[in-house]
């Protein structure tokens, strides 16, 4: 088992012994579990780097998929015959298993959709148009990946809000004290991440949802880049609605959760219509709705991405989160240590975690990208759908290299001798 401290020990002869997170650092245990890896890029081994984006998807989840298809593939909720019953088993106890790995109450506080995105956005258009009078207030941060800013902005137009923004500090965090002078009696939502997809900044999640409910709002925290590094209890947490993405968890894409108290559900309304959320249909009009959660799941879900990831769930459990946690921290510290000794490169992240975002000094983020594509290494550039915190750091475009669980000291090693080989290209060697 992996330990939490990185420190070497002494052996008894009085010589330094690697502790288990520097030994997993150089005999990764968990990386050949990832196919996709094992290929090269422009005859250069892979150095995936972009894990914030979409995590790569270890075997086990890929074989659960593929069993799913190959054993079980039927319509749920629909049938009773022999398929059609045993799918719905088996993905009603991944809704179990999500509550369970997130600390919800009860597996009826988890809706699933194609992703946070339309989790946020069911929670805009199912949630809050029943809540909001015109004039009330929704505050957002800085630090929002466009998925949890854009849909506000597209409400407060349509219902006549105010959008109030939460500023980031100059170090780069979220600060109670801003956040404070913006709650009033008009805030009816705190929407927030728990983690900053570019900074890869831990937010003040507990006191903001605090302080948020002494006003009578409720709060929507983004977990997307969150629950695949950190455990994560929503009741601890105290928010009022959590999301998170498959694809960011080791599991497939276009399958998402919501979490949604009990109490909030019951305060919102089905926001797509059709088959599975319905109770009884009449002509011409008088239909009722199914109870929740299954009234928000309109039409025939992603079954095979429900299966995927809750095999991608027991894995990251498996292993553990907190050893995952570790080790990624001693990843990017390692990391972090390499680049303040370059003084070419910018270093925007205010704190080790599994992002951290720079720059080349005087080029743009684009450039090294693709430079550094040319050497199998997987970053990503740009503004990383978080447009407004790239623009406080008086830039367009960043780079970001954001860790998992299957990377390494090999590519730890090789991303800087490949940076440093771009900064040569560019001609920006200090």
């Amino acid at each position: 088992m992996l330990e939490m401290s990185a420190v070497a020990n002494s052996s008894k002869d009085g010589a330094l012994e690697m502790t288990p997170i520097e030994q997993a650092f150089d005999e990764n245990p968990w990386r050949q579990q990832f196919p996709v890896l094992a290929q090269q890029v422009h005859d250069q081994p892979l150095i995936y780097l972009d894990t914030a984006a979409s995590a790569q998807t270890p075997a086990v989840v890929i074989e659960r998929m593929q069993h799913f298809y190959q054993h079980e593939y039927a319509a749920v909720h629909r049938g009773i015959h022999h398929l059609s019953a045993v799918a719905t088993e088996r993905m009603e106890a991944v809704r179990a298993q999500v509550a369970q790995f997130i600390g919800a109450q009860s597996e009826r506080e988890i809706i699933f959709t194609k992703g946070a995105t339309e989790a946020i956005n069911l929670v805009a258009h199912s949630f809050l148009p029943e809540q909001a009078k015109a004039g009330d207030e929704i505050i957002i941060t800085e630090m929002e990946h466009h998925a949890n800013l854009v849909p506000w902005q597209m409400l407060a137009q349509q219902l006549d809000l105010t959008l109030r923004i939460w500023p980031v500090n100059t170090m780069g965090e979220l600060a109670i004290s801003d956040l404070k002078p913006l709650l009033n009696d008009k805030t009816i939502l705190l929407a927030m991440t728990q983690v900053s997809n570019l900074l890869g900044a831990h937010t003040p999640v507990t006191e903001a949802c605090d302080l948020a409910h002494q006003q009578g709002a409720v709060v929507l925290v983004d977990g997307a880049q969150a629950v695949a590094h950190q455990a994560v209890n929503v009741e601890q947490l105290g928010c009022d609605f959590y999301v998170f993405s498959g694809h960011k968890l080791y599991g497939p894409t276009g399958i998402g959760v919501l979490y949604a108290k009990s109490e909030m559900q019951s305060r919102m309304r089905p926001w797509q219509g059709g088959g599975a959320m319905i109770g009884q249909v009449t002509l011409p009009q008088g239909t009722t709705y199914a109870q929740a959660p299954w009234c928000f799941e309109a039409g025939t879900p992603h079954i095979a991405g429900i299966m995927g990831l809750g095999s991608a769930i027991e894995y990251v459990q498996g292993i553990g989160l907190q050893r995952i946690a570790a080790y990624e921290a001693y990843w990017m510290a390692q990391l972090r240590q390499q680049l303040a000794q370059m003084p070419e490169i910018e270093i925007y992240s205010p704190q080790a975690s599994s992002i951290l975002a720079f720059n080349v000094r005087g080029q743009h983020a684009y450039d090294v990208g693709m430079f550094l594509d040319q050497f199998g290494v997987a970053i990503r550039t740009g503004h990383h759908c978080a447009q407004p915190l790239v623009e406080t750091f008086d830039q367009h475009a960043m780079c970001r290299v954001s860790v998992g669980l299957y990377n390494d000291r090999a590519d730890l090693q090789g991303f800087v001798t490949h940076l440093k080989q771009v900064c040569q290209l560019l001609g920006v060697c200090q």
